[in-house]
């Protein structure tokens, strides 16, 4: 699988900064620099809305930000959720099995791009990757928010809310991972009907 040729444009800039500011984000977790991971974590979030939102306003959709894109989100979300992970000091905020669901899905669906391109399929896409993606990031910004909250004292929440938020980002991305499989299960086949290909979201 080739990787498009990178083009500078502000749409790609932007898919890039979710990557660059995946140590600093790291760090301030590590910190415990709560408020300071949620602002950055909120605004490399916000940068997946506006990245999309510019290259069609500025007419600068590329084959190298259709790629980075959803790698991007994925690089970014994972990161954190494993940070997140190793970091809970009561170790019992993620369990590795969810982990390795996300991850999993990743790959598998990383695997069907790649069957599509070589058979010259369709991928078949829907909305409900992004609606997987936004839940997942939304679910982090809550859980960075409730650490926040618990080191002031403002509101201590149960331990395990975290864990819940997080069972159904799970859940969530195992069904998004299944509704790939059923509906390009065909990929699987020795055939090679022709067409054209394009990233999942």
């Amino acid at each position: 699988m080739n990787i498009p040729k990178f083009k500078m444009n502000i749409p790609n800039l932007l898919s890039l900064s979710r990557i660059v500011l995946i140590p600093l984000l790291i760090y301030l977790l590590y910190a415990k620099l709560w408020l300071w991971a949620l602002i950055l974590f909120a605004l490399a979030s916000l940068t997946d809305i506006l990245d999309g939102w510019s290259a069609r306003k500025l007419n600068q959709e590329s084959e190298f930000g259709i790629f980075i894109d959803p790698l991007a989100d994925k690089f970014l979300v994972i990161s954190v959720l494993a940070a997140l992970m190793v970091l809970d000091p009561y170790l019992e905020t993620f369990d590795f099995w969810m982990i390795a669901v996300i991850v999993g899905r990743d790959m598998l669906i990383t695997f069907m791009r790649y069957l599509a391109i070589r058979k010259g399929q369709v991928l078949k896409t829907s909305q409900f990757g992004k609606v997987k993606t936004a839940f997942q990031m939304v679910s982090i910004v809550i859980i960075i928010m409730i650490y926040f909250v618990r080191k002031r004292g403002i509101y201590v929440t149960d331990r395990s809310v975290p864990y819940w938020i997080m069972v159904g980002v799970t859940v969530l991305t195992a069904l998004s991972g299944l509704r790939y499989l059923v509906t390009n299960w065909r990929l699987f086949s020795l055939k090679k009907p022709k067409g054209g290909a394009e990233p999942p979201a």
